[in-house]
C-alpha cells in the first residue's frame, strides 16, 4: 500500500474548483497517476478527517509547448474530484 502523501500530490485552487464545485461540497486534487479511487478516498479521509461519499478521476493529457524552435510536452497527470458527506468540509479550502 502506498503512503498517503504519495497519493495526494496537491490541491487544485482554481475559480471553477472553488465556485462551481463548492456548491456541491466537492474539492479537486492532483493525485498520483497510479492511484485508484479507493486509495484516494482513504487518503482524503485520513488527512482531513472527513467522510467521502464519491470520487471521480480524470486523466489529464500534458500539453505540447514550444520555446522558439524547440518543442516539448508537459507531463500527463491525474485529477480527482472528491465529494464529501453533507455537513463535512475542509476549512483550508473555504474562500
Amino acid at each position: 500500500m502506498r503512503h498517503i502523501r504519495e497519493i495526494i500530490i496537491a490541491p487544485i485552487f482554481t475559480e471553477k474548483a472553488s465556485t462551481q464545485l463548492g456548491k456541491h461540497n466537492s474539492y479537486s486534487f492532483r493525485v498520483s497517476t497510479i492511484a485508484n479511487k479507493i486509495e484516494i478516498k482513504r487518503a482524503i479521509e485520513k488527512i482531513f478527517s472527513v467522510v467521502v461519499t464519491d470520487v471521480n478521476t480524470i486523466n489529464m493529457r500534458g500539453k505540447v509547448k514550444r520555446v522558439g524552435r524547440h518543442q516539448g510536452k508537459k507531463a500527463d497527470w491525474k485529477k480527482a474530484i472528491v465529494t464529501l458527506k453533507e455537513g463535512h468540509s475542509i476549512p483550508d479550502f473555504e474562500v
